[in-house]
């Protein structure tokens, strides 16, 4: 009884190796998986990182333009007003760049504020734009177009 069947050790010798052989397999599957799962999970977060800063920036702006004060700070020409009120209602770690443009009388816009009106650095790779539009509340009817860049300060 000491032929070729199940219980001889030349066949578990071999066994051993197909073993090894599948398990290494199954371990590059498994660490090639985890790569491409994870590459997918970074270009997901910062699309919603990037939305989030939009949304963050677009309800600053509304919260500003509730009560009239943006638009008061852009027809006043108080841009240093509007930065430190946005810097105040922006959470800590957001940088932003903004631009105020006037229309009138359907003509193109025009660049209002002549200086840079921003936070500090803006060095990020993760950027929201956001457009906003404006009205004066004085007896001259005026549209503004507010642009702003904002971004995760580094």
């Amino acid at each position: 009884m000491y032929g070729l069947g199940w219980g001889s050790s030349r066949l578990k010798k071999a066994d051993r190796g197909q073993i090894r052989i599948i398990e290494a397999f199954l371990a590059v599957l498994i660490i090639f998986s985890a790569f491409a799962v994870s590459a997918d999970l970074t270009g997901s977060r910062s699309a919603t990182k990037s939305e989030s800063l939009a949304s963050i920036g677009l309800h600053s702006l509304m919260k500003l333009d509730q009560d009239g004060r943006l638009g008061m700070y852009i027809t006043d020409g108080d841009f240093t007003a509007l930065r430190e009120a946005l810097d105040l209602i922006l959470p800590a770690g957001i940088c932003f760049n903004l631009t105020v443009y006037v229309t009138v009388y359907d003509e193109q816009m025009q660049r209002l504020n002549t200086d840079v009106i921003t936070n500090g650095g803006f060095n990020s790779q993760e950027v929201a734009f956001v457009e906003y539009i404006c009205a004066s509340q004085s007896a001259t009817l005026r549209c503004y177009v507010i642009h702003v860049n904002l971004g995760m300060a580094t």
